[in-house]
């Protein structure tokens, strides 16, 4: 909180605000202020209240701009506004930013807007006073109000005002604008909002435009705006420039980034550098990347943990524990291994069933980048402004079931075509491929339907499980 005039850079506070007209050029001394100000100028008066503010004499400057703001001077009202809410003294607070922003102040009506909003959650009086000082001119309340508007369910205003934002250089106003217009399936306009704010150095925005790039099938103009990103340490970033690197069969690329994303804590990323040192014939450090990210709880890493220990270093007991590990987080080959450690070192208790019975199965397939792009897009969309997202992993699940299921087609067949035959084949109600189907197609193609929700991603992905289970593996 400033007074008018203070400089952000300012180490002690609080600055003097400057006159906004001004001073001229032979400043009256201190005593002709005082006699100008008895004598009824308001400026006088808002000066003397600076030059007490200056001195630390708060007591002071609260008198001389209390006498300055009673007889019409705005700056002198909003300093008071901003001494009282100092002070804690709210409603005073509140009283002089009204004063202040009823004659057209605008820093004074975004503050009267956060105390409205913040102290006594009163959001229509708030949303009124942003709106006041955004028309006024103020960048940050435009903001402040496209997100009030978001929060409200009011997508079109909110619209308008990250617009106001972000044109006045509102970087994470144009980044919020290309989700709102990628939500209603407008990629140009998202495309456009996210390419001017990476432009300028937003790194979330150079990220998720590389993603919406991926997904169009650009991956050269997807890779461009990754290293972008990645420059300013984007953990996603360099992940995707691991699996480009790892597509192109650049091993040693590609397990730079990959670590260079799982010292991050990623558990996927740690199980892909895993994955490129097994290739480049480094078994020390794929046990360490499987086993930071078996213990993060990823079954893949613990099933090639698992048989790191076994294979490398003969250790049977530890290779056993990390199989049991992926085997009850669904992982079936971890299972199989387990049966056939049994015959070696003696059955356990309950047996290999015991550790897959109830257990859904563990997705291993990779999936397209094109859907897998627009998975994540979908979620990080939807968990905006603290919105409840499904996870990523369950759509990028789903996608990849219909794609793996419906390679089997004979013939090309329609929407309808494929539902009937999937319903058929897998013995479900076609309702319930047809839920699946609206899903897939809300992921792919956004501003179809409302994004889904956890409870919703669920039950499509027992359909998925249900259809890979009775239909087999390709």
């Amino acid at each position: 909180m400033r007074w008018h005039g203070e400089q952000e850079a300012a180490v002690a506070r609080p600055a003097v605000p400057r006159p906004r007209t001004p001073e001229p050029p032979a400043a009256p001394g201190e005593g002709d202020l005082i006699a100008a100000a008895h004598a009824g100028d308001p400026g006088a008066a808002h000066r003397l209240g600076r030059m007490y503010a200056q001195r630390g004499d708060r007591s002071a400057a609260r008198h001389w701009w209390e006498r300055a703001a009673g007889a019409g001077n705005i700056d002198s009202a909003y300093n008071l506004g901003v001494w009282h809410e100092k002070h804690g003294t709210l409603d005073e607070a509140i009283t002089w930013y009204e004063l202040a922003a009823g004659a057209g102040d605008a820093e004074a009506a975004a503050n009267l807007a956060m105390l409205l909003l913040e102290e006594r959650g009163d959001v229509p009086g708030a949303r009124g006073w942003f709106e006041a000082a955004a028309a006024g001119g103020s960048r940050p309340a435009a903001r402040r109000l496209a997100l009030l508007c978001e929060d409200a369910g009011d997508d079109a205003a909110a619209r308008v005002w990250h617009q106001y934002a972000a044109s006045a250089g509102d970087l994470a106003s144009a980044h919020d604008l290309a989700f709102l217009c990628y939500t209603a399936g407008e990629e140009a306009q998202a495309r456009a909002w996210w390419e001017y704010a990476a432009r300028a150095g937003h790194t979330d925005a150079a990220y998720h435009l590389g993603r919406l790039l991926h997904a169009a099938r650009d991956p050269e103009g997807a890779e461009a705006l990754y290293r972008l990103a990645a420059k300013a340490e984007h953990p996603g970033a360099a992940s995707q420039l691991g699996r480009l690197a790892l597509a192109r069969r650049d091993l040693r690329a590609a397990r730079a980034w990959f670590e260079r994303a799982a010292h991050f804590g990623r558990v996927e990323d740690q199980r892909m550098a895993g994955f490129v040192c097994v290739e480049l014939e480094d078994p020390r450090a794929a046990g360490h990347w499987f086993g930071r990210a078996a213990a993060g709880g990823d079954p893949e890493s613990a099933y090639n943990f698992g048989l790191l220990l076994i294979v490398e270093h003969d250790d049977l007991r530890g290779g056993r524990h990390w199989l049991r590990q992926a085997a009850v987080r669904g992982h079936r080959k971890a299972a199989e291994e387990l049966a056939t450690l049994e015959s070696v070192m003696g059955p356990e208790a309950g047996g290999t069933a015991r550790w897959t019975s109830g257990v859904p199965p563990f997705w291993d397939r990779p999936v397209e980048p094109e859907p897998a792009a627009r998975a994540e897009l979908a979620v990080a969309a939807a968990s905006r402004r603290g919105g409840t997202a499904p996870r990523l992993a369950d759509l990028t699940e789903i996608l990849g079931t219909w794609d793996l299921l419906t390679r089997r087609l004979r013939e090309p067949a329609d929407l309808a075509g494929v539902v009937a035959w999937l319903a058929e084949r897998g013995g479900l109600p076609a309702s319930a491929v047809e839920h699946l189907a609206s899903v897939r197609m809300t992921v792919l193609c956004p501003g179809t339907g409302p994004w889904p929700a956890p409870a919703e991603v669920e039950h499509v992905l027992a359909a998925a499980r249900r259809l890979r289970e009775r239909l087999g593996p390709s």
